[in-house]
């Protein structure tokens, strides 16, 4: 028996660096922070115009898309990282249009556009406008598109026709794309909801391979499925799977779990605080480590708001070092925090990484205190940034005190049989795809 599985792991206090200044505590961020202020600012605004889902689905896969019903091109906001050249990035597209109808005491998830096929989608700011460089399909082995439906039936939602009446096919290739990094070989990592799963994809934008928890048993797939990641991250909330990607600069890779497991049980997952990073080596082609990620309570994160199932992690940003920008959201509020990565917060396999009670989604703020969760300190509340638009999913660094935040406009979708009009036309819910450049008032790298 590995002895690292006898016994819960020491409280660890993280050393403070001199040159930052930071005052933090464990599992909590800092209630005077450095970089929290008035002082930051919107520097620059611009917005997607609007393209044709289906123009743009069927130049990059011909016949993709018979039918858009009305949907513009969006979604991009799910992840950015920079490119080659400054003030580009690439972005990725999540699953596609979709939505939720009440059908009795069901809430069946609808895809208006299942032909759609998530991508990589290179843009640039020029003006008020966002122009769109490139985009890749992201394509399975033998070239067939990946889509953004479901993989597995009693595992994933059921996917329904845009109007909730007709079920639609699972589709084991499927991909809820959210985060991404290009890597220096010119391939991306992306993560994905659904697994959750860890996407290593070409430069062309073919799926190389695709980890998963270990005991997914997922089959079908048109690319290599690789059950690399430790088994207790199938216990993730539906649409809750990874959705924070981060390039470390010796070529690891941190992903973040957007909520917490519903470990033991889904009551826990719903009222924890408490959510896990990943860390993954592409040249040993495994996970190396662990860590547990304390969420502040949501009435922190959001004024008013209530339910601590709201809290989510969206994005990371690799600082250098063992240091990460690390996103806490809800849907209407979003702070940015900071963390390291250090050894002796590692979790994995200890019995902090089992179903064994009391799990790390069970500890309350006392005994967090006795866990391994990783210290932070706040950087920006963005609500007090005027400007900065709703549901932050991709921010990047520009030099040392520039943020770039784009929103996920969840291409004009709405809930609800409304989101329709009779004649079966996407009625648009004006929030448009938005790029925003925040200057802060202090350097963080």
């Amino acid at each position: 028996m590995n002895p690292r599985l006898l016994r819960r792991p020491a409280a660890v206090v993280l050393p403070v660096s001199a040159a930052l200044a930071l005052s933090v505590v464990v599992g909590t961020a800092d209630a005077t922070p450095a970089h929290h202020g008035s002082t930051a600012r919107v520097v620059s605004t611009s917005t997607l115009p609007d393209i044709p889902l289906a123009a743009f689905s069927n130049k990059l896969l011909p016949g993709s898309v018979g039918d858009d019903r009305g949907v513009d091109l969006g979604g991009i906001g799910s992840d950015l990282y920079p490119a080659e050249r400054p003030g580009e990035y690439w972005t990725v597209t999540d699953r596609g249009p979709n939505g939720q109808i009440a059908v009795g005491k069901d809430k069946r998830r609808t895809f208006p556009v299942p032909g759609f096929d998530p991508a990589i989608v290179k843009i640039r700011a020029v003006g008020g406008r966002v122009q769109v460089l490139k985009s890749l399909p992201l394509t399975t082995a033998s070239g067939a598109p990946v889509t953004g439906l479901p993989n597995q039936a009693g595992r994933d939602e059921a996917p329904y026709t845009y109007d909730a009446s007709t079920p639609l096919a699972y589709d084991p290739n499927g991909l809820d794309t959210e985060g991404i990094v290009r890597d220096r070989d010119g391939s991306f990592w992306l993560v994905d909801e659904y697994g959750p799963s860890l996407v290593h994809v070409s430069a062309k934008g073919r799926v190389l391979a695709r980890h998963v928890p270990e005991g997914l048993g997922l089959t079908g797939a048109d690319y290599p499925v690789i059950e690399s990641l430790p088994s207790i991250f199938l216990q993730r909330k539906i649409n809750r799977g990874f959705e924070g990607l981060a390039l470390l600069p010796g070529g690891d890779l941190v992903m973040a779990l957007q909520s917490p497991l519903l470990n033991p049980d889904k009551a826990t997952g719903e009222n924890s605080r408490t959510t896990r990073l990943l860390r993954f080596s592409p040249r040993q082609n495994r996970v190396t480590a662990e860590y547990a990620y304390r969420f502040d309570p949501v009435e922190v994160v959001e004024p008013g708001q209530t339910k601590t199932s709201e809290l989510k992690i969206s994005a990371l940003v690799a600082l250098g070092g063992d240091r990460l920008l690390v996103q806490e959201r809800t849907d209407k509020a979003s702070r940015v925090y900071e963390v390291r990565l250090r050894r002796g917060s590692d979790i994995l396999g200890t019995t902090w990484d089992t179903p064994a009670t009391p799990t790390l989604e069970q500890l309350d703020d006392e005994a967090a205190k006795t866990a391994p969760v990783l210290a932070k300190r706040l950087v920006l509340d963005l609500n007090t940034v005027e400007g900065v638009p709703g549901k932050i999913e991709g921010i990047a660094l520009e030099g040392r005190s520039t943020l770039v935040l784009l929103n996920d406009n969840d291409f004009g979708m709405t809930d609800g049989p409304a989101a329709f009009d009779a004649a079966g036309r996407l009625v648009d819910s004006g929030v448009e795809t938005t790029l925003v450049r925040v200057r802060l008032p202090r350097p963080v790298r």
